[in-house]
């Protein structure tokens, strides 16, 4: 059974997909006008994990994923500069060149932490025809309306509005009854754009389209709407984000998608990762507190050191960034290698432990935890039992052990079964400084090790026996 909460009421829910054997899964992508924080890739290791464990539950997964390249305005709401073209003028380049140079920037970090890739990766602007079908069902159902500025939604409309975050139309009311109305004809602070006229305050917009009404571009909310609608269908199983969405983007995602579908829900069950903290304070581009996995990995740290830190914490718990807790994520993850790299020594200095089914049934354990609410803070204490119960792997048992790790690759995106093992003069070394432990020979010992770290070898004494780890910062 798997369990997930659900946004959508507040509570952990059993999940049950549309499709018994398929489930549709919706990620909100970046929007390609800078390079991505580490607060970013968070969310996006959230979603692979998500998207890991339902594969581990014998389900194909229809991920789908958008790439903002038009309309996120600086502020959440209607108001402020493209995203895109601020990032333009800041590298002096072309919104284009921008959206291509940022994208790929993405796509080699996702690479670098073993995100597997969507289905399918849709830019905005090349949904369009989607964007401009859906403002016309908007409008001959009256949810919409025009003015000289832009389209909007009208949420006076819709009574569910502000459901999903738990605040009503009225309590938005009450809270904006101090807000001014930047334009002169939006009838509510909070009416949303769908399309923007290339008038006014975006008169030079770089980024514009014909259409129906008139020369413009899209709100940065529609964008997600279309993409679900023409390539997942009206009603998805899971849509996710980060918890920033929840308040402003998803509920006018929602708003706008279910009132142009007669009510139908956008997504069953809505999933949101919590921010990533540098220091105590939300890591934000617009704060400039935030570092990129590049700055990471110029300071030496693996990519999956990152990765696993991650994981380590759950979702829904906020995480605080330190080079102290990335450290120790990657001294876990080297420990990890190691204990992976030292089966392979067929020496009968190590004990047949090994036992099959007690390691099937550890790793059943680690599936049933990602099952329940994505417990990865549970699942990685469980590997630490399975590292304890596998000390040693005689050659009757490699090739299951190999498939174990293969498995937990397969849930965690760690590369634990893809290391390169340590040379056979370094584990020749390590068995005959066993030897000289056993013989009560130490100073020949120590000297071993001394040697082993001058190459960058750190030895663990275990009562499980001596395992090896790279030396790390």
């Amino acid at each position: 059974m798997i369990r997930v909460y659900n946004s959508l009421g507040r509570t952990v829910q059993e999940f049950t997909p549309i499709n018994a054997s398929e489930v549709s899964l919706y990620t909100c992508g970046p929007t390609v006008y800078d390079y991505m924080h580490i607060g970013n890739l968070r969310k996006f290791v959230f979603d692979d994990t998500l998207k890991r464990m339902l594969l581990s539950q014998g389900l194909t997964v229809n991920h789908v994923m958008n790439i903002t390249d038009v309309g996120h305005l600086v502020s959440d709401g209607d108001e402020g500069q493209d995203k895109l073209e601020k990032g333009a003028e800041k590298d002096g380049k072309s919104v284009w060149d921008v959206a291509q140079f940022y994208l790929d920037a993405f796509n080699t970090d996702m690479r670098l932490v073993n995100v597997i890739e969507p289905k399918q990766l849709i830019r905005a602007t090349d949904a369009l025809d989607s964007q401009i079908t859906m403002i016309k069902q908007l409008l001959n159902i009256d949810y919409a309306y025009i003015t000289d500025e832009a389209i909007y939604f009208d949420v006076s409309k819709l009574e569910s509005y502000g459901e999903l975050s738990g605040q009503s139309l009225e309590d938005k009311q009450v809270g904006a009854r101090d807000e001014v109305v930047t334009e002169n004809s939006k009838r509510s602070p909070q009416d949303f754009a769908v399309w923007f006229f290339t008038v006014g305050h975006f008169a030079d917009h770089q980024m514009h389209w014909s259409s129906p009404w008139g020369e413009g571009f899209p709100g940065w909310h529609l964008e997600c709407s279309a993409i679900i609608e023409q390539s997942l269908g009206n009603t998805i199983d899971i849509h996710t984000g980060g918890i920033d969405n929840l308040g402003t983007h998803h509920v006018n995602e929602m708003a706008q998608s279910e009132a142009a579908h007669d009510g139908a829900p956008l997504a069953n069950y809505w999933m949101h990762v919590l921010h990533l903290h540098v220091d105590g304070t939300k890591m934000s581009k617009s704060l400039g507190n935030f570092y990129t996995l590049k700055e990471l990995t110029e300071k030496g740290y693996s990519p999956l050191a990152f990765r696993l830190m991650v994981i380590q914490a759950h979702y829904r718990s906020e995480l605080n960034f330190t080079w102290a807790s990335l450290r120790a994520a990657q001294t876990r993850l080297v420990e990890l290698y190691g204990w992976a790299c030292l089966q392979f020594d067929d020496r009968k200095l190590l004990v047949d432990s090994y036992k099959p089914k007690e390691v099937d049934a550890k790793v059943k354990e680690i599936v049933e935890a990602l099952a329940d609410d994505l417990a990865t803070p549970k699942a990685m204490s469980i590997i630490s039992a399975l590292m304890d119960i596998t000390a040693g792997v005689p050659a009757k048992h490699h090739e299951h052990f190999v498939s174990t790790l293969n498995k937990l690759d397969e849930l965690f995106g760690l590369n634990i079964a893809d290391q390169k093992d340590v040379s056979q003069e370094v584990k020749d070394l390590i068995a005959e400084r066993e030897v000289a432990k056993k013989a009560g020979t130490f100073k020949k010992a120590d000297d071993i090790r001394a040697q082993l770290v001058k190459q960058g070898i750190e030895l663990l004494d275990t009562p499980q026996g001596t395992r090896w780890k790279r030396k790390t910062l």
